[in-house]
Order: structure tokens, then sequence, then C-alpha cells
């Protein structure tokens, strides 16, 4: 038996449901019921034992947390907004469950078997148990000490305080930096503030990226460490991390702008950013293709769409759609609405991680249009999803967990493309709390990318073999649903291929080759595609002479 709280191997709890002629009435009694069994195949083992949440028909077991009643009480006679399936380590004692007033277990079913409605707790299960309090994080940072909540879950305050170009940054970091800062290994010195600074100032003079943070990420950042930090990572650059770029590198390397060219607008800049041709301002290294979102350049798309019946998946990127104003977004949801053969659309942005407080502000209508494109594409048969773009579990707060709750309870179907950077989630420990995140905020993880061959950013990429051996000790560990696919995108527009579906890989040489027999288009047929490992990695892979 597995004690209440404490996972089982597989990380699965199961309910023995054989009998239900007597339900217990206390969450106490209803705790002992639970089984830690081992993973298995199907929905249900050996003596009726079942998972949580499965159909079993007249057999189905509700619980109702404020009572820890059990009863197969049809769902029609619940709050919509009731949360049924309740991860075992979620369910607490009903003393922690209840209002203020107490109530009747007894009396509780009895109203409910008359049909009345049963209020649900004030917590709802997707923040029971959460390691976030929601507390004003974002007032760590000294220029914001004062700041509300109510001001910071505006979009508008938002982007007027993002920290935006070289001296912007300089000046938060004179700020926020301690006067020294803790070496990046045991065996490194201690850096002066200074020192740090200079460092960053040289790097983003290398950068093909330019500097662009929101107060989000800005207040996710533990500046007391940020040598360490896997956010500073992944969206300041240093000089002293930076290594030659791979010679088989290109700028753009998946040569997308043969395909389609990408807008311009991001509400953050990463460093590692595929589109760092096109994304952001002219940096020292780079003068950028910029390509502004225009109506007149959508129409021309649009019509390409609506003229190509073989269109069926439509992704709205660039840049990110998050730069698109609710108006825009409607415009363009609606004309892909109204193409018959368009049957699936989806709405890329990586705004919910980095400015998740946009989905929570009533005031602005980007969120609202995108509910209300699901709900029709709903009616109309036609899938739309929002894919947006996690990396770590620190990217996640209250806040992000409260506006992906927003987009669950209104059915907004939600994915998450990570990509795998050496030093901030390239472990299966960090990779696995990221996909375990995901998952409890109802974000369904999506993709797993090796690192683009991106200019600038070789100290950020990993070598093939690291990618296969997160798959090969995450899977398992976790439900399979929340398993992503582990890819790589193909330098030279092979498009996504798994991982493991390599034709050869030399790690001594670090090439590794991959085919894409469906990409037939621009004289690919029969083309073989090869991706780099870090010249650093096969260097180290050499056997010693």
């Amino acid at each position: 038996m597995a004690s209440l709280g404490h996972r089982s191997p597989t990380g699965i709890a199961y309910l023995k449901i054989s009998h239900l002629g007597r339900c217990r009435t206390t969450l106490s009694h209803f705790a002992r019921s639970f089984k830690s069994v081992p993973n298995r195949r199907g929905p249900s083992g050996p003596e009726g034992d079942s998972k949580i949440g499965n159909a079993m028909g007249s057999n189905q077991l509700y619980l109702l947390p404020q009572t820890g009643i059990c009863t197969p009480t049809p769902t029609s006679l619940l709050k919509p907004t009731l949360p049924l399936a309740f991860p075992y380590e979620h369910i607490r004692a009903p003393s922690l469950a209840l209002n203020d007033q107490k109530k009747s277990p007894a009396q509780d079913l009895l109203n409910l078997q008359r049909g009345a409605q049963v209020e649900p707790v004030a917590t709802p299960a997707y923040y029971i148990g959460s390691k976030f309090d929601r507390i004003p994080y974002w007032q760590k940072i000294g220029r914001w000490k004062d700041v509300s909540e109510e001001h910071f879950l505006s979009y508008k305050w938002n982007t007027a305080k993002d920290v935006q170009g070289k001296m912007k940054l300089y000046g938060f970091l004179q700020e926020m930096l301690p006067e020294m800062i803790p070496a990046k290994g045991q065996q490194d010195p201690n850096i002066s503030r200074e020192e740090f600074i200079k460092d960053v100032m040289d790097g983003i003079a290398m950068a093909p990226t330019s500097i662009r943070l929101t107060p989000h990420i800005l207040a996710s950042i533990d500046w007391e460490n940020p040598l360490n930090d896997p956010l500073s990572k992944q969206f300041i650059p240093k000089k002293s991390t930076f290594q030659p770029d791979h010679p088989r590198l290109t700028l753009d390397s998946l040569h997308e702008q043969e395909d389609s060219p990408s807008s311009s607008h991001c509400p953050l800049y990463c460093r590692y950013c595929t589109r760092s041709y096109a994304v952001g301002a002219d940096t020292e290294t780079v003068s950028k293709a910029s390509l502004k979102p225009k109506r007149a350049r959508w129409n021309t798309m649009l019509d390409h769409i609506a003229n190509t019946p073989s269109i069926q998946d439509v992704v709205i990127s660039g840049g990110d759609s998050y730069s698109l104003a609710p108006d825009h977004l409607r415009m363009i949801g609606d004309r892909l609405m109204d193409i018959d053969h368009v049957r699936r659309f989806r709405v890329a942005t990586k705004g919910l991680c980095v400015s998740p407080s946009r989905t929570l502000d009533p005031n602005d209508g980007w969120t609202d249009e995108l509910i209300r494109l699901s709900e029709i594409g709903r009616q109309r048969g036609k899938h739309v999803a929002l894919h947006t773009h996690f990396n770590h579990p620190n990217e996640f707060s209250w806040v992000s967990r409260e506006a992906a709750q927003k987009l669950f309870q209104n059915s907004v179907v939600v994915r998450n493309q990570a990509v795998l950077l050496k030093g901030v989630n390239d472990d299966a420990e960090t990779m696995g709390n990221l996909l375990r995140e995901l998952g409890d905020s109802n974000i369904m993880p999506y993709y797993v990318y090796a690192g683009d061959m991106v200019k600038g950013v070789e100290d950020l990429r990993t070598p093939l073999q690291t990618i296969l051996n997160l798959e090969c000790q995450l899977r398992g560990s976790i439900a399979g649903f929340l398993m992503p696919q582990f890819v790589v995108d193909l330098p030279g527009g092979g498009g996504k291929r798994l991982a493991s579906s390599y034709r050869s890989y030399d790690r001594k040489t670090g090439v590794s080759t991959f085919v894409a027999p469906a990409v037939k288009g621009l004289g690919k047929a029969d083309k073989v595609y090869e991706y780099f490992d870090p010249l650093d990695s096969v260097q180290q892979s050499l056997p010693e002479e």
C-alpha cells in the first residue's frame, strides 16, 4: 500500500474500485484505498484495479473534495469548474478543504443526490501542492518594489518596462548585481560586478541577437548568482562563454528565407534564436533582414493558402504572434477559418513563457481573440492550438500557472516546444521537472529540439548523443502522453526528424546524417542532410593518441 503523499515508482496512483457498495466518508479512509502498482499497459489491471479518472460505466467514482465523500453520482450535478480527476498528491485532509462554515458530509451527499449544487474547493487542483505562493516576486527588483499585482498583470505596463538595448541592460545590472558574484565552478574565482558587466557588454558586441528582456524574466533570474542561473544563460550573452562557430554553420541554417521569410518582432530576444538573421534590431555583427508585419503581405500569403488545396496545416508565427494586435489576429484567424481545406492552424508564441501576465490582463484582447478562434474552430471541426516555448522550470511562476489555467478552462489546446541547451536543461532531472511542470499546467510537451546551428551560440549547443541519452533516460519515468518528440530540425530545410532516426552517426567526427523522404520541393528529393555536433564535444570525445 502506498502512503498518501508518496509517489509510486512510476509516479502513478491506482485506486481499487472492485467494490463500491460502501463508500468511505473521509479523505483519510479514501487515501487507504490507493494502491501503488507497477506501470502496465491498458486502463485496468487484475482484480478491478483502475486508474483514477478512467471511464468505468456505472462504477465511475467521484470525489467531493470539500467533504471527502465518494459517490457514483453523475457529473452533470457538479459545477463544470470543479476538477474531478485529482492527482493523488493534491488530496488533502478535509479540514484544509472546508470553508469557514463547517458542513455535514451526510447533508452534502443528500443535497447532491437531490440535485443541489456543491460548491467547489476554494483552491483548484492545479494550484494545490504547487511550489508557488501568490507572492509579488517582481518586487525583488528594486525599481519595482512598490509595483502592485494589478500593474504587473497589465500588458501595457510590461511592454513599457522592458529592458531593451545595451545601455538599458547596463543600468539594470548596475542596480541588481551584488559587489561580488559567485564563481561559475568550484575551482573558479569569484568575480566583481564590474567584471561581469564588462563581460556582458563585450558579449553583446559579438552576439547576432540584440537585447530585449521582459519584467517576468528579469524577476525570475537569480541576480545573486547570475553565472549559474539557467535563464541568464539563455538571454544574456557573455564574451567569456563564446566559442568559434562551426565551419559548416550559416546564418539561416534552416534555409527559411528560401521557403517563407519571417517577420522580425518578438516580446523577448533569445540568444539561440534560429531567426537571429531577422529578429530584433541590427547588431554590431548582423544587419537584419527585417520584415515588418504588413496587412498587404498577409493578404498575399492568405490568398496563396486559399488557392492551394494541398495546404491543410498553417502556423501563425514570425517573429512571434504575440506582436500581433488583437484585431490582426482576428483577421488572420477568420480568413483561415473561411478556407475550407485548412483543417488545423497553430498560433506560435513564446509570450506565455516570457510575459504570461498578458493572458490575465482584462484590458488586453489578444487572449480573448485566441479563445474566440478556438471556440469557432471547435464548432467548425477545425483544430486551433497555441504553441509556446518553455525551456526551464524556473520560467514558471504563479502568474504562468494562472495564465495556463485560464486557457485550459476555456478549452484552448496548448503545446510546448523546448530547445535543448547546454547548461540549461541538458540533464534528465531538469528536463524531467520541466515536462512535469508543463503537465501540471495542462500544457502538452510536444517537441524538444536539438539546438539549431546558429551563429554565436556554440556554447549552448549539445552533441546529438545528449538528446538521444535524454530520451532514453526519461521514457518510462512519466506518463507516455507527456513525453515529447526529441527532434533535429535539419540544416538545409529538411524539416523535423526524430533524433533517433539518424541514418548514420560518427561520434569521432560529430557528423550525423538524416533523410527526409517526404520533403521533395526545391530540388530536395533524395537529399541527405547532415547535422554537426559542436566542435568542443567532438574534441572531447576523440580517443587519446
